[in-house]
């Protein structure tokens, strides 16, 4: 890579980790919240629900905002409004308060991956590199923001933590303010000629490639209701996996679970912060992996394959969770396929997307991940309250199904 392969690179990596660091802290003060509000799992995830669908709805105006003011000076906006939006948590009241708090949060992030995308194809020679690099940065943050988020919940209180977590942000944009890039280096240096992108500067343009864009297969990927799956396993797995692990270590003798320690660190320390980090940590592995095969086999058939083992996956939690060796199994398995599929969506939205277009194609696919995917925490958070575990599980097993039957009809439309 030259220099400002590096520094792009760079930059798109650090805010590629704050932006899932925030999301995926989120659940782990769910926890902490539930306790301290009072609230149902309903109501709780119903809240969580309006900052996730911002950051997915925001995420068609934040590509069309990109190709007006350029991806610098919005991934920069991003920084500063996701660490101005945890400040602004620390210090406002009652679940009307989160609720705003996580609100700004996802106005502010839904911008992040149309700009950092478009950063990485417009401005850096060697793409391939950058993605990859990027696509780790977003696995580290998707396992770190867990991981930290636990660690400081253990001698801190969750207004403090969320201060702290706030730092990171605010001072990566403030370097962004600093560093300069060509943010179009690469656009003469693709093997096609150019840059094949094409700005929309007006709602008349706007509809027209929508309409191109609309095919029968683009439509068909963008309604696989993985994002459903995404988002409400994700969003109450802490939960989900506290309450199995309070019933193992209950029973410790009996599943080979040795002495559970004493103190008062070990009383604010709970393993299921730590085992749901640890999930998100494979997917690291399930990014390679997956990415791997995009270049092996027909997408299509790799999206198959990934939605048929999550229907498994979440059939099995379940029975898995009598058993602390089978619990960590089945998670891990989790953790790896969750990720694994994301490459495998991505090539398979490419490949039925016009490539002037496709910026605008992975705004409506984060559109409709992390949009209408926000509302798995809703429909999860009611099951949790209402139904059963095995019903919440059965209910993301149907969020998967249902989206394997879409990848057959896929498999069979581009035969």
């Amino acid at each position: 890579m030259n220099a400002n392969d590096r520094r792009i690179t760079g930059f798109t990596m650090a805010g590629h980790v704050m932006v899932h660091t925030y999301e995926l802290s989120i659940p782990i003060l769910m926890t902490v919240w539930l306790v301290d509000f009072s609230v149902t799992s309903a109501t709780l995830g119903t809240v969580v629900a309006v900052g996730y669908a911002l950051f997915g709805i925001g995420a068609l105006p934040g590509g069309i905002l990109v190709d007006r003011f350029g991806s610098k000076t919005l991934i920069t906006c991003c920084l500063l409004g996701m660490g101005v939006s945890f400040l602004l948590l620390s210090a406002v009241p009652g679940v009307a308060g989160i609720t705003l708090a996580l609100g700004i949060w996802g106005i502010t992030a839904s911008v992040y991956h149309p700009a950092g995308l478009a950063l990485i194809s417009n401005g850096v020679e060697q793409r391939g590199a950058a993605f990859a690099y990027h696509g780790m940065a977003g696995n580290i943050g998707i396992a770190g923001g867990p991981f930290l988020t636990a660690v400081l919940l253990i001698t801190l209180d969750w207004r403090t933590a969320v201060v702290i977590l706030a730092v990171p942000s605010l001072l990566t944009a403030v370097a962004g303010l600093s560093i300069s890039f060509d943010e179009r280096a690469a656009v003469d240096a693709v093997a096609d000629g150019g840059d094949s992108s094409v700005s929309i500067t007006s709602v008349r343009e706007f509809v027209t490639a929508s309409k191109r864009l609309f095919t029968v297969g683009f439509l068909t990927v963008l309604v696989l209701f993985n994002g459903l799956y995404y988002r409400g396993m994700l969003t109450f797995l802490p939960e989900l996996l506290s309450g199995f692990l309070d019933t193992l270590l209950d029973t410790a003798p009996e599943n080979g679970i040795g002495p559970i320690p004493d103190g008062p660190v070990a009383s604010e320390f709970d393993l299921s912060q730590y085992l749901y980090a640890g999930l998100l940590a494979v997917g690291i592995v399930g990014q390679y992996i997956g990415g791997l095969l995009t270049d092996r086999i027909r997408s299509e058939y790799g999206l198959a394959g990934m939605l048929s083992l999550l229907v498994v996956i979440a059939l099995l939690f379940v029975p898995a969770s009598n058993r602390l060796s089978m619990l960590v199994l089945v998670s891990v398995a989790l953790g790896f396929t969750l990720f694994a599929m994301q490459p495998l969506s991505q090539a398979t939205i490419a490949k039925y997307s016009p490539p002037e277009h496709r910026g605008l194609s992975f705004g409506y696919t984060y559109f409709a991940i992390f949009g209408v995917g926000a509302l798995g925490a809703s429909l999860v958070g009611t099951a949790v309250t209402y139904g059963s575990v095995s019903t919440v599980f059965g209910l993301l097993a149907s969020f998967a199904g249902i989206a394997l039957a879409l990848a057959g009809i896929l498999i069979v439309y581009d035969s």
